[in-house]
């Protein structure tokens, strides 16, 4: 779920977690039965409760360990990554076809990527430091016009 709002006084904010899709949840929680048939010789009590808890486990686990995109405290966020917003150019938005090619043949190796599977979205971050051996971030995102108004808002309200 993406946000974008004034988060502290005039500070542009974006966050998004890039969550798993619906069928990579259910097919996370299908582990559950198969990992209770397993037990079900032992103890069929003991086999719905390891089911159950392995399916509720998975699922917890893939939305917590999901990385967040996040535009704030003068900062982009994606996963354990970041960067200052000075050292951030004006990023580009694609969609559609144009999404597959960037992530795709398209895809710079030097870049520094966080692509997810199931999100169509696409922003490509140049960056302006020299010294940064990336030349852009590659980021997915299911709101792709909200983080580059985010990232934008963040450079109009740092410019003096």
């Amino acid at each position: 779920m993406a946000s974008l709002n004034g988060g502290g006084g005039d500070q542009p904010h974006y966050r998004e977690r890039l969550s798993p899709s619906l069928w990579v949840l259910v097919a996370a929680a299908l582990c559950g039965p198969m990992a209770a048939l397993v037990v079900t010789p032992v103890d069929t009590t003991l086999a719905l409760i390891v089911g159950g808890a392995v399916a509720v486990i998975l699922v917890l686990l893939l939305i917590v360990w999901s990385p967040v995109v996040k535009v704030s405290g003068g900062m982009l966020r994606a996963g354990r990554a970041r960067i200052e917003l000075r050292y951030v150019g004006d990023p580009a938005v694609f969609v559609g076809e144009a999404a597959r090619h960037a992530r795709g043949s398209g895809l710079d190796p030097r870049s520094w990527h966080l692509i997810r599977g199931g999100i169509d979205g696409v922003v490509v971050v140049p960056i302006l430091d020299v010294d940064d051996p990336a030349p852009s971030w590659v980021i997915s995102t299911r709101t792709p016009e909200r983080l580059t108004a985010a990232l934008r808002r963040a450079h109009a309200v740092a410019a003096p």
